[in-house]
């Protein structure tokens, strides 16, 4: 089976706990639409994961973005010596979490790409413009900061015509519809569950806001939760 995820933040527990909840194996594949660090307290746990399984497909999102652009100039200062770089390169993460991010993940993590596209659906960050037929602009055309940062997208009435299914977060639901679920937009007319029946998937269920983290299964369009426990 094929999910998607959006916005891990950092919550290492949470996503052990919802890919035990669906049974994830090495048959399965998980798309990761960026955010997946910062403001929870296991974002190296959370890279060391995703970077080093062979059936997880990452991209970046904002905060990816603004991580490498930190990490990168601290590299410089260091003349591109990881491990002088290091500690400073960890202090947003190996105060809280007492690990420091290996110099092997955090090179995945700087050849991570933004956008990544399937047969039936494509994985960003944040979203994707249209063009004046109100079809979908190729993510391949598409500027960084717009991908990873664009608010538009995510507005009910934008509706992309005849176009592949767009999977994003950025953004928690409930600023949308007021609940802490995914919004799956249904084709009008559409037959069946699978990805191909959805022009859009919202994902971003605002974890750190809300202690609920979910993701969208691609062939039977279910989504799956899990909640902080107290």
């Amino acid at each position: 089976m094929r999910y998607i995820i959006s916005d891990i933040h950092g919550e290492y527990e949470l996503l052990m706990r919802l890919l035990e909840s669906i049974s994830f194996s090495e048959g399965d594949v998980l798309y990761v639409c960026g955010d997946m660090i910062d403001k929870g307290g296991g974002s190296v746990r959370v890279l060391d994961f995703l970077l080093n399984e062979p059936n997880v497909r990452c991209i970046q999102g904002n905060h990816e973005l603004s991580f490498l652009n930190y990490a990168e100039a601290e590299l410089a200062r260091r003349g591109g010596d990881y491990s002088a770089a290091q500690r400073h390169i960890g202090a947003l993460f190996s105060p809280r979490e007492n690990l420091p991010l290996d110099e092997q993940t955090f090179r995945k993590l700087q050849s991570l790409p933004f956008f990544a596209e399937e047969e039936d659906f494509i994985c960003v960050h944040a979203g994707l413009p249209l063009d004046g037929d109100g079809h979908i602009v190729p993510p391949s055309a598409v500027r960084v900061p717009f991908i990873v940062q664009d608010r538009n997208f995510m507005r009910p009435e934008v509706v992309p015509r005849d176009s592949k299914c767009v999977c994003f977060g950025h953004t928690p639901v409930r600023f949308i519809s007021g609940r802490d679920e995914i919004l799956a937009y249904r084709r009008n007319g559409a037959r069946g569950d699978g990805i191909s029946s959805y022009y859009k998937v919202h994902l971003d269920t605002g974890v750190y806001l809300s202690g609920v983290l979910g993701c969208f299964c691609a062939d039977d369009g279910r989504s799956f939760y899990v909640r902080r426990q107290p």
